[in-house]
């Protein structure tokens, strides 16, 4: 039965990536007022927020947008930060929405931040942890049972990832409406571009979840052969 739920995990994200993908296309052909490129909305909305120490820069990649709390940078897929339509407003808008997040110490990315050094070390281990503890699991079983509460660190890192996505569009479609770069007509468009992108993040969430499942039950089944 695992299996089964694995393989619907894998071909629900392979759905959800190729619907992504083409909102984003379809939304990309959808232009925004004044000529504004993804890189004039990722300003205009720092500025709108009182944040002037970030910087907004273009990277190479698709969907390889992102903001970096380190180095304070908005970081924008060329595509987007030179795009002008609704998807890289939305992206854009969405990126700021996370250095809004740190200016004002939102909970959850504070949260998620602490997390990332653990999760660093549990992501470059736990594949290793676990394959070891299922081959020793009835001779050394306290070795499988790290593994899984590694993996556990890394599904925790996933499930608190969603409120930090949701929220940070959230703050990007209210602003969008705010600034006027979205009206009537593309207001949905740019919901719309964003919801598939949070589904992304769900779905990541719920396969580590299945998986994690998967261990445990593994582990007692192997205990209970004793």
């Amino acid at each position: 039965m695992i299996y089964v739920i694995f393989i619907v995990f894998a071909l629900i994200s392979f759905l959800v990536q190729k619907t992504l993908q083409n909102k984003f296309e379809n939304y990309s052909k959808v232009p925004i007022p004044n000529g504004l490129t993804g890189k004039d909305i990722a300003e205009r909305m720092l500025h709108d927020n009182g944040i002037y120490n970030v910087t907004v820069a273009a990277v190479d990649g698709k969907l390889t947008d992102h903001y970096n709390p380190e180095n304070h940078t908005v970081n924008l897929s060329r595509e987007v930060y030179f795009g002008n339509s609704i998807a890289a407003a939305a992206v854009a808008a969405h990126e700021c929405g996370h250095a809004v997040q740190h200016a004002t110490a939102y909970a959850f990315l504070n949260m998620r931040s602490k997390l990332v050094p653990i999760v660093s070390f549990a992501s470059h281990w736990v594949q290793w942890v676990l394959l070891a503890g299922i081959i020793l699991l009835q001779s050394f079983p306290q070795l499988m049972l790290f593994g899984i509460i590694l993996f556990a660190l890394t599904t925790l890192f996933s499930f608190v990832t969603l409120p930090v996505e949701i929220n940070a569009s959230a703050r990007a479609l209210a602003w969008l409406d705010r600034a006027g770069v979205t009206n009537v007509n593309t207001h949905d468009k740019a919901k719309d571009a964003l919801k598939w992108a949070a589904y992304t993040y769900v779905v990541a969430a719920l396969s580590s979840l299945a998986t994690l499942v998967y261990y445990i039950l593994l582990f007692v089944g192997g205990r209970n052969d004793d």
